[in-house]
């Protein structure tokens, strides 16, 4: 006689797993991935190399020597993942002995410190990059020039878009903006100075990135069109108002919106689960990443708004409850 399982209701069934969306994510991630290897070449090879391997080497020694769980997480992709979006979020000419204090922080503080996959508060990519960001301010803000492919600790450095944005607004001079690429050549990533992080370099990679999810329904629309959208509408409208600031096409096209939006925003645990609980949390990201990048102490602010609006999740998630299953609305 076959085993009677008994449980409560609702009984749905579906083909998604952990494994599946982290290679889903990972999958979409190549293009970007490829395009980085074209403009950074050696560099971006070896960043994202250590990056993964530093990751997943931290999960299972964590898990095996700290924890002692007897089934190690490394295989259902959530540390490689994590590994090749810090890698994505790191200058390509970046000492290997600081990727590994970043992947340890990612690892070992962001994630296995509050349980493991399902339980993190923070993004762990984000919090390893903030965490040298602050550590390391020099090495982090210093942006090798794209097609130096066999470089990598001695690559040419160069001023960013958003460096050359900043710039702009302190200095109340909006001819400096024309040093800035034109959006075709800041959507293809081809800067001709300095590009910024690796993984943030082509705006079309990581758009063709976000479709594929998208059809393989792996994100909603809600997060990444939130919060691209409000960033551009807050952009046009300062652009019209003072020609110090950049125009629309151009902020969102540089820098980590793209990739942050997209890639990271996205994230299962750190976002909220409604529709209207993401447009709300992504329009939130929006507004924080314009306040930031304008009048911050860094030229991007994509990463520190993320991170600011993850510890507000479970807000949002407690204003903006899903109906219950079954639930017969009140009679007025």
């Amino acid at each position: 006689m076959s085993k009677l399982i008994v449980s409560l209701s609702p009984h749905a069934h579906g083909n998604d797993t952990v494994e599946r969306n982290m290679y889903g994510v990972i999958i979409a991630l190549l293009p970007a991935l490829l395009v980085s290897f074209y403009f950074f070449g050696l560099g971006s090879v070896i960043v994202c190399a250590t990056s993964v391997i530093a990751c997943v080497f931290f999960e299972w020694a964590i898990n095996k020597y700290v924890l002692h769980n007897e089934r190690n997480s490394i295989l259902d992709g959530s540390a490689a993942l994590t590994g090749l979006l810090l890698g994505f979020n790191l200058p390509s000419n970046l000492p290997i002995w600081i990727i590994l204090i970043g992947a340890l922080f990612a690892i070992g503080v962001a994630k296995m410190t509050f349980g493991g996959l399902g339980n993190n508060i923070f993004n762990p990519a984000l919090v390893g990059r903030a965490a040298l960001l602050v550590a390391f301010p020099a090495q982090m803000t210093t942006w090798p020039k794209v097609g130096q492919l066999g470089s990598y600790l001695d690559a040419e450095t160069g001023a960013t878009p958003l460096a050359i944005m900043k710039e702009a607004i302190k200095s109340g001079d909006a001819s400096v903006l024309d040093q800035l690429p034109d959006a075709f050549t800041l959507f293809i990533g081809n800067h001709p100075d300095g590009a910024g992080a690796m993984g943030e370099i082509c705006a079309l990679a990581l758009i063709l990135g976000g479709c594929y999810m998208l059809w393989k329904k792996i994100i909603t629309w809600h997060i990444p069109v939130s919060i691209i959208g409000t960033v551009f509408v807050i952009a046009a409208l300062m652009h019209l108002a003072n020609p110090i600031y950049a125009d629309p096409f151009a902020v969102i096209f540089s820098g980590g919106l793209m990739l942050g939006a997209i890639f990271m925003a996205t994230d299962y645990v750190t976002s909220p689960m409604t529709p209207k609980g993401q447009i709300i949390y992504g329009v939130a990201i929006g507004f924080l990443t314009i306040v930031i990048r304008n009048w911050g102490a860094y030229p991007e602010g994509m990463s520190f708004a993320i991170l600011i609006m993850n510890a507000f999740t479970p807000l949002i998630n407690t204003y903006v409850k899903p109906k219950r299953f079954g639930e017969v609305p009140a009679k007025q």
